[in-house]
């Protein structure tokens, strides 16, 4: 593949026939029209070319790309990641979760059924292989597009976002167990475990941490233990405190809250004594 530059750190060929269109040179095939969704910036490193479905991407990874700095809030906020809300932040504002895998869940299931009839090499089964997949892909494309959104209007607000350092790959591990030591709630496991990916988490703070080191901000990963269940207004910490889900209330002060805010907050907390703690260091 052959791709050479211009100005904006790319130079993508145009044909004399069509001046407005954007072609790029692939080696053994010629020139392909695509489609260019933004400039890009900075030294174009590595090219490779990606299939989604009936879908071709070139995907592009810059260096020495300028970093866009937003102006100063003088605000930080603490986030606490869960299924009911993507995000709660420490000011008491939630992210809605749309759970996209469970509202498609009805057609992937009916294309998978479709696809389980079709005969093995089939083209009626080729075609039902590329109608799952495509519906899979835009499931990962609405995650995508809500990451990207709760992301800018995080980095937009604060200067600094302080989240908790999950570990989700342990998060959603079956819980099956073995033949001889079997697990305990496999199926209540198994829909949380579904939650959480469906959610999303990994995905968002991937993109958080793109967008957060482009726009000049800080992120602060603090150690998520105890943080549900100790009391922000006090500091007590107790399983009691955490009445259910939704509602924590402190057994030695009586301060009562929504307990993802309650979370959130104790998460701002910690990162600010890190974030001390490093400056003074």
């Amino acid at each position: 593949m052959t791709w050479p530059r211009d100005g904006d750190g790319c130079r993508w060929d145009a044909q004399p026939h069509h001046p407005a269109a954007t072609f790029v040179r692939l080696q053994g095939i010629g020139q392909v029209r695509v489609h260019r969704h933004r400039r890009v910036k900075g030294r174009v490193k590595t090219i490779s070319v990606t299939r989604e479905g009936s879908r071709w991407f070139v995907v592009l990874s810059c260096a020495e790309v300028p970093a866009e700095v937003l102006p100063a809030t003088g605000a930080a906020v603490g986030i606490d990641m869960g299924v009911a809300s993507l995000v709660t932040t420490s000011d008491g504002d939630p992210v809605d979760n749309p759970r996209h895998l469970a509202a498609s869940a009805d057609r992937l299931a009916a294309a998978q059924r479709a696809l389980a009839r079709k005969e093995r090499g089939s083209t009626r089964r080729r075609k039902a292989v590329a109608r799952l997949a495509a519906l899979h892909a835009k499931v990962r494309r609405q995650r995508l597009d809500g990451a990207h959104k709760a992301a800018l209007a995080l980095v937009g607000g604060y200067d600094v976002i302080v989240y908790e350092d999950l570990r989700i790959a342990n998060m959603t591990r079956s819980a099956s167990g073995t033949l001889e030591a079997p697990g305990t709630n496999v199926a209540a496991k198994s829909g949380l475990n579904r939650s959480i990916l469906d959610a999303g988490w990994g995905v968002f703070l991937r993109v958080l941490a793109g967008k957060a080191e482009s726009a000049g901000r800080e992120l602060i990963a603090v150690n998520p233990a105890n943080t549900s269940r100790t009391c922000a207004q006090c500091g007590h910490c107790a399983a009691e405190n955490r009445v259910s889900q939704a509602v924590f209330r402190c057994t030695a002060c009586g301060h009562a809250a929504h307990a993802d805010v309650n979370a959130a907050r104790n998460i701002l907390r910690a990162g600010l004594a890190l974030r001390e703690a490093a400056k003074a260091a």
